[in-house]
């Protein structure tokens, strides 16, 4: 049989539970067509990764946001035919598409996937700037290191930066 994968956008306004579900729903609908048990070596789901929730390029039916799912599967045309068919009945899912290809990986992560691990890996970037608090906001005139050393400070401000009422210490 030939390969597919499907990736799949689903509402932000459901769960992540709630689009496993529709998953597992059209899968299933596919096992019972060629007789396979679900989640087993036979079953027509070779890959499924949920990628998360992540921004859409554009708005699509409102959304700004969606629940992407990738689907590897090991199926006939006219089951994927009839997949699509559910997939663009269901009011939860935004967008799908379907493209064929040569093989699944089904034990490496997706390329989403793999950058996802490779932002997180990111440490250490070095140290900070020079003439940066650590809140990271620029030195205003009053804390520049000059007046500091020599003891000078702007006329009219205290020591933590707001203005003196007049009174002397």
């Amino acid at each position: 049989m030939p390969l597919y994968e499907t990736v799949l956008i689903a509402r932000n306004d459901v769960t992540q539970q709630q689009v496993e579900t529709i998953v597992d729903t059209l899968t299933a609908q596919m096992d019972a067509e060629i007789g396979a048990e679900p989640n087993t070596e036979t079953s027509v789901v070779k890959k499924r990764e949920y990628w998360g929730l992540r921004s859409l390029a554009y708005r699509i039916k409102k959304n700004r946001k969606g629940h992407y799912m990738l689907l590897g599967l090991d199926a006939k045309p006219a089951a994927m035919a009839e997949m699509e068919r559910q997939l663009s009945l269901n009011e939860d899912i935004l967008r799908y598409m379907t493209i064929r290809v040569d093989a699944i990986d089904a034990e490496a992560p997706s390329a989403i996937l793999a950058r996802k691990s490779d932002e997180r890996e990111r440490g250490f970037r070095g140290p900070k700037p020079a003439g940066r608090f650590e809140s990271g906001r620029k030195r205003g005139y009053d804390d520049r290191e000059e007046f500091r050393a020599r003891g000078d400070e702007p006329s009219g401000r205290d020591e933590f930066g707001g203005f003196n009422a007049g009174t002397e210490e």
